[in-house]
């Protein structure tokens, strides 16, 4: 899903009562937290821009709650979402004509049925982006395209002294680098077919705002502080210049990658 944990399609399935209602609270709040409309819009129009227009079908793989995902439709293009989570999958059927409740890496899909697929913050937060650009790349027709942000941690550039901070506790290979996930595709048959960028609007962040997300493990997946580590880290953050004042909004790459047609 968007911005969402890595889970077990398996494990949101059969999860018990509190998990459920942990999806269900999670959904809930995801658009207003996240940016909303204008930022959804922002990345559905980069992601489309990157869609041959002779496409017929597109599946958004972790889709959230689909507010991206609705946005992806033009004349002709039929939308289908997935994602691993009970209460994002129940959200996004408001919004779009079809979505399932499915792992990326295993999608219940048959063999070339699609002519896009489009992931967006999926990558740096799964634990396996290997997998999910060989399931996207396995349900590609020749000549279809997977669409991606990559390089998340860098979106809000080498200029901001949050990211400063946080550098030396990033992951030292993020899953969604984008030269991993080139390799990744051309092992199964995907080049590269363009990119663009596009502005995150709402998530320029502030200092203190940041050490509060660091305090709740919000990045536990991407920094390696821990415990009294973070404690200090947070610590920092709140000591930067202005700690209430909102640093510029992150600007996202997205690239393509195509499956060769048939000659």
């Amino acid at each position: 899903m968007h911005d969402d944990k890595p889970r077990d399609t398996a494990g949101s399935a059969g999860a018990g009562r509190d998990a459920r209602l942990d999806h269900d609270l999670e959904a809930a709040l995801y658009d207003a937290v996240r940016g909303g409309v204008h930022r959804a819009a922002a990345a559905a129009a980069a992601v489309l821009s990157l869609v041959p227009h002779p496409a017929r079908s597109l599946l958004d793989i972790g889709c959230g709650t689909g507010l991206v995902t609705e946005r992806l439709s033009r004349p002709g293009l039929r939308l289908l979402g997935a994602d691993s989570s009970p209460g994002m999958v129940r959200a996004a059927a408001g919004r779009i004509p079809r979505v399932v409740l499915a792992d990326a890496r295993r999608l219940p899909l048959p063999d070339a049925s699609l002519d896009a697929v489009s992931s967006v913050w999926l990558l740096h937060l799964v634990r396996d982006a290997r997998a999910v650009v060989a399931e996207a790349a396995r349900v590609l027709r020749p000549g279809g395209v997977f669409v991606t942000t990559v390089d998340t941690d860098a979106a809000h550039g080498p200029g901001d002294d949050i990211e400063a901070v946080l550098a030396p506790y990033r992951a030292v290979a993020p899953s969604d680098r984008a030269e991993r996930i080139e390799a990744f595709g051309a092992a199964h048959g995907l080049g590269p077919a363009g990119e663009t960028r596009f502005t995150g609007h709402g998530q320029g962040r502030s200092p203190r705002r940041t050490a509060q997300a660091l305090l709740r493990g919000e990045y536990a997946s991407r920094l390696t502080a821990r415990g009294a580590v973070a404690e200090k880290l947070a610590a920092e953050l709140c000591t930067l210049p202005a700690p209430d004042e909102l640093r510029p909004e992150p600007r996202y790459r997205v690239i393509a990658l195509r499956r060769a047609a048939v000659s």
